[in-house]
């Protein structure tokens, strides 16, 4: 290999890390990307002789599980997803589920793109059945423990059961995938524990102000506001001058007259 900088050799390392391309490729890609990293990889990953070979394996995957070749060339339909998600072992009642439509930006609950099929297939190095089933039961294991993945997930989820048109999620919908993401049977962390059952009050709770839609900000940071209950059931953290959400503040006042009422109290600074 020719003599490169430093910051070339962690770019050329990068790449092939990223494409499992060989350094020659790699250095090759660099160089007419003038040393941009991301523009490498983009020209790779739509180059025949870099990528096309996962691209075309990738491509008729997709292709096998289209609903109506002819009237949606380039989209996959809920009865197909269905197939699909079978066929790489992921069940529609778990967090799963929602992380595959996150690696692929599914556009809606049951819709697949080709874009981004290929773009999520191929950023993960899946190229065959098999390899994304591995994917799947990678995430499934991953999901619980990894924090800053099971957020990326939930937060796109809001995205992709939004009804059309609206800007808001319905409490139905939310109160579901609430349940399905903080319940552990279903892949996600338990929020109820032994002493407090957070998730069935936080339902109570909202059912008690009569069901309204849920916002984007909201449902962020009820999610937020589990770790936090995590890590103190306590809630010494708490602040009512924090910028919580203010049913999130009526909910914290609820959770203390519930505990009042079972003889243990919260104090609330």
């Amino acid at each position: 290999m020719p003599p490169y900088s430093t910051l070339q050799k962690q770019q050329i390392a990068q790449f092939i890390n990223f494409t499992q391309a060989k350094d020659t490729a790699a250095a090759k890609f660099l160089k007419a990307a003038r040393w941009d990293l991301e523009e490498a990889i983009n020209t790779y990953f739509q180059s025949p002789s870099g990528a096309g070979g996962s691209t075309n394996a990738i491509n008729k995957i997709f292709d096998s599980y289209r609903d109506s070749p002819d009237d949606n060339p380039d989209g996959i339909g809920i009865e197909g997803v269905m197939r699909y998600l079978g066929d790489i072992s992921v069940q529609l009642d778990e967090v799963t589920c929602l992380a595959i439509a996150e690696l692929v930006k599914s556009p809606s609950m049951g819709e697949f793109t080709r874009e981004g099929f290929l773009t999520g297939w191929r950023a993960v190095g899946a190229e065959t059945l098999p390899k994304m089933t591995t994917h799947a039961a990678e995430l499934r294991a991953r999901l619980p423990i990894q924090p800053d993945l099971f957020r990326r997930v939930y937060r796109y989820t809001f995205l992709l059961c939004r009804m059309q048109g609206q800007r808001n999620l319905q409490f139905e919908i939310a109160a579901e995938q609430w349940r399905l993401f903080f319940t552990p049977d279903n892949g996600g962390v338990a929020w109820n524990t032994p002493t407090t059952p957070w998730l069935d009050w936080w339902i109570e709770f909202l059912e008690g102000k009569g069901k309204r839609p849920v916002n984007k900000d909201l449902w962020e940071q009820v999610e937020v506001f589990m770790r936090k209950t995590g890590e103190d059931e306590g809630m010494g953290w708490w602040s009512a001058d924090g910028a919580w959400p203010g049913l999130i503040d009526e909910f914290v006042e609820f959770v203390g007259g519930k505990r009042g009422g079972n003889g243990n109290e919260m104090e609330v600074e």
